[in-house]
């Protein structure tokens, strides 16, 4: 049984759906409302084509360390493999608190979702709505920690599930698509409340953190590596699955602009594809596409129920936090990270009282958290490329790198430097468990010196975001 159980692991389409369903959560499904506030269809194309570029160079590099250094498990193995332990804690921390953040931004539109049958859940934000989300988060909690595998596999059939109607609401909509509408302000913003003056770059940069929210996931197979059957398939599923969401949100996003004019479509309820495609078909259809939303959003929140257990177990193995953090149950499963990771959702979900805008806070932090974690990735990549430069091909790796490094710093930007700095209080605690998981490894000293100076820094970018909140300069 113990030799079984060894073999086990999850599959090329296992990490290709995990991929996928780790992206497509609520975003898509909000997508073309968000990007018509912000532009045209014209700036929207020339938007996806950079963000489709700097994805796909981030991808790339993903896919080369992953055949290159199969040793090293979990996406912030690479910045402790480069830069060192504390880099590597950095790079892990962040993405642990991105995981967890998302299901955040998961919760608030499902019950919103779920309002649209049952007006109790309202907009989400609401008492009924936080019991609900508690529950279903409790129970996804349960499901991982009875076994990862078994997650995994019920995480492929519930993508099978959440495409059938987002490939409904595409062939529809190219159904129903009227050029002449597509291209009458391809260019330009509307008059009125969207400012007919502002240009086509300033149009571009208004879109790209919601474009950067939807590939959010993209790296779940690289996460997931550690137990796929053939490491190889890791870095398959990145690719592949980069594909195919690049093909759904290109034409989720933009096909609805031939449909409906900007205005239109810029001020429809969210989430708008359910709006939309009851315009386009009558009743059922709204109630068909929030149907396939749920799913949706209950596929990714598994998704984002592992994904942050084993980044704490991963980081545990490597001696970046205490061993409690790695314990393991008769599955295999991180029981004692899964749970704290649970009771950290929970908490934040009672704030959702007193948020204003409880999804767009949660994904604007959880984007700029996991963008710490691509920065270092594709740092590494330059680096790995560069002392191999002697090797067939590194110079082509070695653009990859630099490419998917220049945009993400870029993102970082575009994703607020107030939502980092807010990041910084949270990694206040991560850092003192880091230090503690040193000295119980023979360590002298809780930091170095340049470590030190580091910490110095967050802390400050810490106070800085209080201060800035206190003052309403940051509001949630």
């Amino acid at each position: 049984m113990q030799e079984s159980q060894q073999k086990k692991g999850i599959g090329l389409t296992a990490l290709v759906a995990m991929v996928v369903t780790s992206s497509i959560g609520a975003g898509v499904f909000a997508l073309t409302s968000d990007l018509a506030i912000a532009a045209s269809p014209g700036p929207v194309l020339l938007a996806w084509v950079i963000v489709g570029f700097g994805i796909l160079m981030l991808s790339l590099s993903l896919n080369n360390l992953i055949l290159k250094r199969p040793d090293l498990e979990g996406i912030f193995a690479y910045a402790e493999e480069g830069f060192g332990q504390y880099a590597g804690f950095i790079s892990g921390w962040g993405y642990w608190l991105s995981a967890w953040l998302g299901n955040v931004a998961f919760a608030t539109v499902l019950m919103s979702t779920l309002g649209y049958f049952m007006p109790v859940f309202k907009t989400g934000q609401n008492v009924p709505s936080i019991i609900g989300a508690s529950v279903i988060s409790w129970g996804l909690t349960y499901v991982v920690n009875r076994g990862v595998e078994s997650a995994a596999f019920v995480n492929a059939i519930i993508t099978i599930c959440k495409l059938i109607p987002l490939f409904t609401f595409i062939v529809v909509a190219i159904i129903l698509f009227k050029a002449n509408l597509f291209t009458a302000a391809f260019w330009n913003n509307v008059s009125g409340n969207f400012n007919g003056g502002v240009g086509i770059g300033e149009q571009i940069k208004n879109c790209m953190m919601v474009m950067m929210w939807v590939f959010v996931g993209i790296e779940g197979a690289a996460m997931m590596s550690s137990r796929a059957e053939n490491k190889k398939d890791a870095g398959r599923a990145t690719i592949i699955g980069l594909m195919c969401l690049l093909l759904i949100y290109v034409l989720a996003s933009v096909l609805p602009y031939g449909y409906m004019s900007r205005s239109d479509l810029a001020n429809i309820n969210q989430p708008a594809m359910v709006y939309i495609f009851r315009d386009m078909v009558g009743a059922w259809g709204g109630a068909f596409i929030s149907v396939g939303l749920i799913i949706s959003i209950i596929g990714s929140w598994l998704s984002w129920t592992m994904l942050p257990a084993e980044t704490m177990l991963l980081m545990t193995k490597r001696h970046l936090l205490p061993p409690i953090f790695g314990r393991e149950n008769k599955f295999k499963a991180p029981t004692f990270a899964l749970v704290i990771t649970a009771v950290l959702i929970q908490l934040f979900l009672f704030t959702l009282l007193f948020t204003g805008k409880a999804y767009n806070f949660a994904y604007s932090l959880c984007t700029a958290a996991i963008v710490i974690c691509y920065i270092f990735v594709a740092a590494y990549q330059i680096k790995y490329a560069w002392q191999h430069r002697a090797e067939k091909g590194s110079n082509v790796q070695l653009f990859y790198g630099i490419f998917a490094f220049a945009f993400q710093c870029a993102g970082i930007y575009m994703a607020g430097l107030q939502y980092l700095l807010l990041c910084f209080i949270a990694y206040i605690p991560g850092i003192f468990f880091f230090a503690k998981a040193r000295t119980d490894n023979g360590a002298a000293h809780w930091l170095s010196k340049g470590e030190w100076l580091v910490t110095c820094f967050i802390v400050l970018g810490a106070v800085l975001s209080i201060v800035l909140l206190a003052t309403g300069k940051i509001s949630v």
